[in-house]
């Protein structure tokens, strides 16, 4: 089954880590997910004060510079994993070393989604 890992940190983690702690224990982390062989995808986000929103209404697209909401957490990253169980991604989420400064939602992935096609 595959789950996603939603990152939330406190805003100023967002900035390029300068801790080499830090940097080694996602690096570690990582890789742990390579080599028990269930990391599916996965990437780190840059700052909300970079983002740009968009939603259409009444036909009409929508445009809002970031961020978003205001919140003492934002959206750090994310990673993908196919595990067998829901205590299997606790499990995972509990060993990202951004736990210790915030938080891992974890929400299995629906049935349907979008994906790139291989063909040209």
């Amino acid at each position: 089954m595959k789950y996603i890992l939603l990152v939330h940190v406190p805003k100023d983690s967002l900035a390029a880590p300068t801790d080499p702690a830090a940097v080694a224990a996602g690096r570690a982390y990582g890789e742990a997910l390579r080599a028990a062989g269930i990391f599916v995808a996965g990437v780190g986000l840059g700052s909300p004060d970079n983002a740009t929103i968009v939603s259409v209404r009444d036909g009409k697209r929508q445009v809002q510079d970031g961020p978003y909401a205001e919140s003492k957490e934002f959206l750090g990253g994310f990673v993908v994993i196919d595990v067998p169980d829901l205590d299997a991604a606790l499990e995972w989420a509990a060993r990202n070393p951004s736990a210790a400064l915030g938080s891992i939602e974890v929400l299995p992935l629906g049935g349907s989604y979008f994906a790139a096609s291989t063909g040209r």
